[in-house]
C-alpha cells in the first residue's frame, strides 16, 4: 500500500475503507441478524440522476470534460434479496440506464439494461454455533446485451465479467431504532478481449449508519473504490488510467404503504478518471412477504 505516495483522493478512499472496518467491527454484536431467512426477503428500487460537465482527472483534480462535454445519466437499480437456506441468502441486481453525453462533436444517447450482478451471502459462524454477525458475500457481474467498441456509441456496461468477494459486519442498537454496518471487498475484473482492454482489479468498501423515529428515518452512507492493479489498454500498462472514487450519500426516508420512500444526494468528494458532481437519489424499499 502506497500511503506515502498516494494522491489525496486515494488517501481518502483508503481512510474510508479502514473506517468501514473499524465501525463495523466496533459495533458488531450477536443482536444483528441481517442475512435473510428462507421464505423472506426484500426488494429495493433506487434511481440515480447525475447531470455534470466536470470530471476528476488523473491527479484527482476536478476539471471540465474535454471539448465542452456534458454528461447526463439516469440509472434505476432493482435489487431483490431472498433467503435460500438458514444462514444463506441470494441477491439479484439489474440496472436500467439512460446515458447521454454531448460535446462539441456529437450528442450520443444510449438506453437499456446494463451489466447485472448476482450474489450469494453466507453467515459462516452460524454453522459453528456462533451468532457473531459476520457475513461473506461473493458475486459475479455479467455483461448484458451487445458491447460496441465504436467511439460514437456509449456502452451500457464494460463488456466483460467481474468477480467480487466481500466481508460484512453490522450491529443493531435495538431497542433504540438505529444500526451501523459495513463491508470491505475485492473485485477481480476479467479483460474485455473485444476492446483489448483490461480494466484492472479494484478494492472497495461501504460504511453506513441509520436511525428511525416513527416513519421518519435518516441514513448516511460512505463508500469508495480504488484500482489495485494497473489497467492494460491494447497491451500497454497505463497507470494513468487507474480509477478511484469516494462518495457520501445522506438520505431521509418516510414510511409509505408497505415500504419506505427515500430521497437524498450522492456527493462525489474525490476521485480519479471518473465523473464529478452530485447525483440526486430516489428509492423505495419493501420487505416481503408483506
Amino acid at each position: 500500500m502506497c500511503w506515502s505516495t498516494c494522491s489525496p483522493s486515494e488517501l481518502l478512499v483508503r481512510a474510508g475503507a479502514w473506517l468501514a472496518v473499524a465501525l463495523a467491527a466496533l459495533a458488531a454484536s450477536a443482536e444483528a441478524q441481517w442475512v435473510e431467512t428462507p421464505g423472506q426477503g426484500w426488494a429495493d428500487l433506487t434511481v440515480y440522476h447525475l447531470d455534470t460537465r466536470r470530471v476528476f482527472d488523473v491527479d484527482g483534480s476536478v476539471i471540465d470534460f474535454f471539448a465542452d462535454g456534458h454528461a447526463v445519466s439516469t440509472s434505476a437499480f432493482l435489487t431483490v434479496a431472498a433467503g435460500i437456506l438458514p444462514g444463506v441468502d441470494g441477491w439479484l441486481q439489474v440496472p436500467y440506464q439512460r446515458l447521454d453525453y454531448e460535446d462539441a462533436r456529437d450528442d450520443r444517447v444510449r438506453t437499456g439494461i446494463g451489466d447485472s450482478n448476482f450474489y450469494l451471502r453466507i453467515q459462516p459462524l452460524r454453522y459453528l454455533g456462533s451468532d457473531f454477525p459476520l457475513a461473506v458475500r461473493g458475486g459475479v457481474k455479467v455483461p448484458v446485451g451487445d458491447f460496441d467498441v465504436s467511439s460514437v456509441v456509449i456502452p451500457l456496461g464494460d463488456g466483460q465479467t467481474d468477480w467480487s468477494l466481500m466481508t460484512e459486519l453490522g450491529h443493531s442498537f435495538y431497542p433504540f431504532p438505529a444500526y451501523v454496518s459495513g463491508w470491505v471487498g475485492y473485485r477481480w475484473r476479467e479483460p474485455n478481449r473485444e476492446a483489448r482492454r483490461d480494466f484492472g482489479d479494484e478494492g472497495f468498501f461501504l460504511a453506513q449508519a441509520g436511525a428511525n423515529h416513527g416513519r421518519l428515518g435518516f441514513q448516511l452512507i460512505v463508500e469508495g473504490m480504488e484500482s489495485v492493479t494497473t489497467p492494460v489498454i491494447e497491451g500497454v500498462p497505463l497507470p494513468n488510467a487507474e480509477r478511484s472514487m469516494l462518495l457520501v450519500t445522506p438520505k431521509i426516508s418516510y414510511g409509505v404503504a408497505s415500504g419506505t420512500l427515500s430521497v437524498g444526494a450522492r456527493l462525489a468528494l474525490a476521485g480519479k478518471n471518473l465523473p464529478a458532481g452530485t447525483s440526486l437519489v430516489l428509492g423505495y424499499f419493501s420487505r416481503w412477504p408483506l
